[in-house]
């Protein structure tokens, strides 16, 4: 018994030190060769920095892509978006865990389902829409697109804390006369808390890195997304050199990699325990 169980735990270690490796060696060469010059870079994977030019390449990055306007269009739409599909899907959550009806599976599943399908598959039909209905490159089209992207998986989220709410807190509020909104808004919400922090940072980091649908549904640098322009950028590669496109891709992903680290605990309390 002990040796099983001594090799199972050497084994599970043993997966996270390769999992952990083959995620850090390249993001350690993506970080190393963005502290690399143009001029000193031959066209080779460095593995070791050979200069200190990350901030000028930064600087060069922020003028050539225009970043300015697009991180605060990134900024925007994150924020907007990601809070109020979190405020939809926790009406959905409440609904399907808290009222009552033989139909709560179904609509679980149909609400949920819009997490399964690739976003590859929308892109013809959103495009030829968005242009017949003059959503094209506009911030409202790519509001609409990301609210609605955003929806399903923080229902999942939702539902699945509310189901943890024990069921006598709705019977009371119930028996004292509260009705359905009375009971979301002043009790099934005040306990949610964690997990509404937890889905709107899921989300949040989620449309900050999203670019599919930034670079189809936009194309002016007053309405496309930070990573939509950080793709541009990339575009212009022999222009601006290798090194300027990897500094570049680092300082767009800072606010993201520092949102996470701050509330990674709260990612960890809100999605543990899932259910279906």
């Amino acid at each position: 018994m002990k040796t099983t169980f001594h090799a199972g735990t050497a084994l599970r270690s043993a997966l996270i030190i390769i999992i952990a490796v083959l995620w850090f060696v390249p993001t350690y060469l993506i970080i190393v060769n963005a502290f690399n010059s143009n001029e000193g870079y031959t066209g080779e994977v460095a593995w070791f920095p050979q200069d200190f030019a990350l901030f000028e390449n930064i600087a060069i990055a922020w003028r050539a892509a225009n970043l300015g306007p697009s991180l605060m269009n990134s900024l925007l739409y994150a924020v907007v978006a990601g809070a109020l599909a979190v405020l939809v899907a926790a009406l959905a959550g409440f609904a399907v865990s808290a009222i009552q009806g033989g139909w709560r599976t179904f609509w679980f599943w149909l609400i949920y389902s819009g997490a399964l399908f690739p976003a590859q598959a929308f892109l013809r039909p959103l495009f030829t829409g968005y242009a017949e209905t003059g959503l094209y490159d506009t911030r409202w089209g790519l509001f609409l697109i990301y609210i609605a992207t955003c929806v399903p998986f923080s229902f999942f989220i939702m539902r699945n804390h509310m189901l943890s709410i024990p069921p006598e807190i709705n019977e009371a509020a119930q028996l004292d006369g509260a009705g359905w909104w009375t009971v979301f808004t002043r009790f099934f919400l005040p306990l949610s808390k964690s997990a509404l922090a937890a889905a709107f940072i899921f989300q949040f980091v989620w449309v900050w890195n999203e670019l599919l649908f930034g670079i189809t549904l936009s194309y002016s640098e007053e309405i496309r997304p930070v990573m939509a322009a950080l793709a541009g950028l990339q575009s212009n590669y022999g222009t601006v050199g290798p090194p300027v496109v990897l500094a570049g891709a680092l300082f767009v992903s800072l606010p993201t990699v520092i949102v996470f680290l701050l509330f990674q605990r709260v990612f960890a309390s809100s999605l543990g325990g899932a259910k279906i």
